[in-house]
């Protein structure tokens, strides 16, 4: 029994089709109600529109990616009462519904970050990258966020105004709506490109968190889990955070899911099992201290979903996306601890043991450059990281069925 196959699908305005997915043998599909704006409540009739589409074709709505947590709720705003509630009212219409598994994240303000989106890589494909140096260049001397340079190392900050000195201004703007608009826009992001000054509303989302640190957006997660869980218990559905990507502090901001102690204090935080975690190899391999392999063994009891991807770390900070296979990360021993876990939940009569699992990010490749796919989503580079995954899974099952 191997792992379940799914795949992000971003809605009708999606250049990949539910009928492609379909014809690619995928068995669950990862999406949102997009067009609902964040903080309202996801009507039953509009999540039963998405489900029976997926449903005529012979697949099933396996997780909510996502249902995002508003930075009301973030910051614990005067509207978060409301926001709350709207958030309890949806999880309960998605478990009516018989949708089981939501991600989220708790990110503020940024989800996640990428300074070239159209990386070339020795094979002519594209990828994406984070380019410490010229993120560093985007907070100090484009965005000019107060007090930026005193977040980073010397010897960074030296190395992005180097970087920013050779930018011409059109490529210093191209930047910044890159990291602030283009990236979040399909994501439903907190800035779209209907804004006139997305620096600037930029800048004032990120001062909402001036008196936040790391401590206070713990106990602002906690106080959502407090709320929410309960409504989540009651209505059979699993909520899985995922990890800040990257998973380190940018632009002032505490960053608080990363590494294995942040994924420690959350479950003392709220014991529940309901309370879990999208374990998100690339994200959280963007870190070096990170031993992925020790995170799924402390939080296997917790993992609800799964995403797969592969980077390639550099010396100071800087990553690449390098496909599924290949990378920093050895990705056979990941899936072998993923397929170990799931045969543990059989032996234990757990009722989640095909753990959904999800190509997360690919390789732009072949006539993915006809289309103009979301950031990090093309279709084919996306079906090749589908295929090697699935390849890799079928040959480990196949090797532990030999050793029995």
């Amino acid at each position: 029994m191997a792992l379940e196959k799914t795949w992000r699908w971003f809605g009708e305005k999606d250049l990949v089709t539910l009928d492609d997915l379909q014809q690619m043998g995928v068995e669950g599909v990862v999406t949102a109600l997009h067009h609902i704006p964040n903080g309202e409540v996801w009507p039953v009739e509009e999540i039963l529109k998405v489900k029976t589409a997926i449903e005529k074709r012979g697949m099933r709505w396996r997780v909510v990616e996502s249902l995002p947590v508003s930075e009301g709720i973030k910051i614990c705003s005067n509207d978060r009462e409301r926001l709350i509630a709207n958030y309890q009212q949806s999880v309960r219409n998605l478990g009516d519904c018989g949708i089981d598994t939501i991600c989220y994240n708790f990110m503020p303000v940024l989800d996640w970050a990428r300074t070239d989106l159209h990386f070339k890589l020795k094979n002519g494909g594209e990828s994406m990258y984070f380019d410490f140096p010229t993120f560093v260049a985007f907070d100090v001397f484009i965005l000019k966020r107060p007090g930026a340079e005193n977040d980073y190392p010397t010897e960074i900050v030296e190395k992005a105004k180097a970087v920013f000195e050779k930018m011409t201004e059109q490529e210093a703007e191209e930047l910044a709506y890159n990291i602030i608009v283009v990236t979040q826009g399909f994501i439903d992001g907190v800035i779209d490109g209907s804004v006139a000054d997305p620096k600037g509303l930029f800048l004032e989302f990120i001062d909402r968190y001036k008196s936040i640190g790391k401590q206070q957006l713990r106990n602002n997660l906690k106080a959502f889990l407090d709320d929410v869980i309960p409504v989540a218990e009651e209505a059979g559905v699993k909520l899985a955070i995922h990890p800040d990507d990257p998973p380190f502090p940018v632009l002032g901001l505490p960053r608080i899911i990363g590494q294995l102690e942040d994924y420690e204090w959350l479950f003392k935080a709220n014991t529940s099992a309901n309370n879990g975690v999208t374990f998100c190899a690339g994200s959280l391999s963007a870190r070096k201290e990170n031993d992925l392999l020790e995170v799924i063994e402390k939080t296997r009891d917790r993992i609800h979903f799964v995403h797969l991807r592969n980077t390639l770390l550099l010396d100071d900070g800087s990553f690449y996306e390098s496909g599924h296979l290949t990378g920093s990360q050895n990705m056979m021993k990941i899936m072998f601890a993923l397929i170990k876990e799931q045969k543990r939940r059989i032996q234990a009569g757990r009722s989640d043991v095909k753990m959904p699992v999800r190509p997360d990010h690919g390789i732009r490749i072949m006539d993915d450059y006809k289309y103009d796919y979301n950031p990090g989503y093309p279709l084919i580079g996306r079906l090749k990281g589908l295929a090697e995954l699935d390849g890799l899974m079928h040959g480990i099952e196949f090797m532990l069925a030999e050793e029995v």
